[in-house]
């Protein structure tokens, strides 16, 4: 049976709920090289709540130097593909201080390793995620477009340097295809501990989105599945219905039947809580929801041109060319798209919307 802790905390009072992280899944960090990976999708305020929050960043850095690691390095790969990428988000959202010194650049030196042939027969994985002695994960509480939660396993999606994660938006080609894309790579290098940013939570249009919920938790895990279950039943959202969570049972990760986890601490839904406009529906065992995804005719990326500042960035990063700035706002070639959301992740603005 795996363990999920949920303990009470404050941006301003987290150290409690951290060392009790420690206490119920201990490790030998000593002489260790240990990397943190907090959730840093972009640059962005770190009010916002899209990249897991300075505080907790610093609540675990310096949890870990007080257990006589050989080495610490904090490090993601934002989505944004340009050169300083990394360092710009991680200045701008206060993740750079927080890491005390112990930041890289873990873009730089990537390693190539196999992958499932299904989708590509490699991929390169940032050298430090195949080294480290411990990953300590840092997601943050939030839904997302296209895998309705963004937790434990969707956080290993920022092993891939470059412009790898749009990529395999493209070969996935569909929403289920791209949650089982999800569990393949969380399987490259699986983390050993997850500690997950609650303290404020995002609802709606995740990743990005201005929905921001007062939760006041930080979680705990030694098992992704096992806090993807619980995170989504915090949502409100069956985890039995979501094709990633499916697909990691499969392949002997872990289970979302929350009859098998131990949790410590008190699990409530929250009340009204916002799912993304698939809710979860997207990829369930329902052959009518997913042809009609399948369409293309449901739940597209759209311009809003009040927020919107023509910068472009949906355009540059689109993995398939479906966004073009023939006129003063960027437009959607529908036959193109591929429902992927990249725009929506990564618009800087928060002008995108799907509908």
């Amino acid at each position: 049976m795996k363990t999920v802790m949920i303990h009470p905390a404050t941006h301003d009072s987290l150290r409690p709920a951290i060392d009790r992280a420690f206490e119920i899944f201990p490790m030998d960090f000593a002489g260790k090289t240990v990397l943190i990976k907090p959730n840093a999708l972009r640059t962005s305020a770190a009010d916002e709540a899209i990249v897991t929050h300075p505080s907790v960043v610093r609540a675990v850095v310096e949890k870990v130097e007080t257990l006589n690691p050989a080495a610490i390095i904090v490090g993601d790969n934002p989505g944004v593909v340009s050169y300083g990428a990394n360092e710009e988000c991680f200045e701008k959202t206060g993740l750079m201080a927080a890491a005390k010194g112990h930041y890289r650049n873990i873009g730089n030196d990537p390693v190539k390793v196999d992958f499932n042939p299904a989708f590509i027969p490699s991929v390169s994985v940032s050298r430090i995620v195949m080294e480290a002695d411990i990953i300590i994960s840092l997601p943050r509480f939030k839904t997302h477009g296209l895998t309705v939660i963004s937790g434990a396993l969707k956080n290993s999606y920022g092993i891939l340097p470059g412009a790898q994660k749009s990529i395999l938006h493209k070969i996935a080609g569909s929403p289920e295809r791209f949650h089982e894309v999800v569990v393949e790579v969380f399987k490259l290098r699986v983390p050993d501990l997850f500690i997950l940013d609650a303290v404020v939570g995002m609802e709606g249009n995740g990743p990005a989105s201005p929905d921001l919920r007062e939760i006041g938790l930080i979680l705990a895990a030694d098992n992704g599945v096992a806090m993807d279950a619980v995170i989504a039943a915090m949502m409100g959202c069956d985890p039995a219905c979501l094709r990633f969570l499916q697909k990691a049972k499969e392949d002997g990760l872990g289970d979302y039947d929350l009859k098998t986890v131990n949790i410590i601490g008190k699990l409530d839904v929250i009340p009204d809580f916002k799912l993304p406009p698939v809710s979860g529906e997207a990829i369930t065992g329902n052959i009518a929801i997913q042809e009609m995804l399948a369409s293309k005719n449901q739940f597209r990326p759209r311009v809003d041109q009040n927020l919107c500042t023509a910068c472009g960035t949906c355009v540059a990063q689109c993995p398939v060319s479906a966004l073009t700035m023939a006129g003063e706002f960027p437009e959607v070639d529908h036959d193109t798209c591929i429902i992927c959301f990249c725009c929506q992740e990564l618009c800087p603005e928060k002008a995108i919307r799907l509908s």
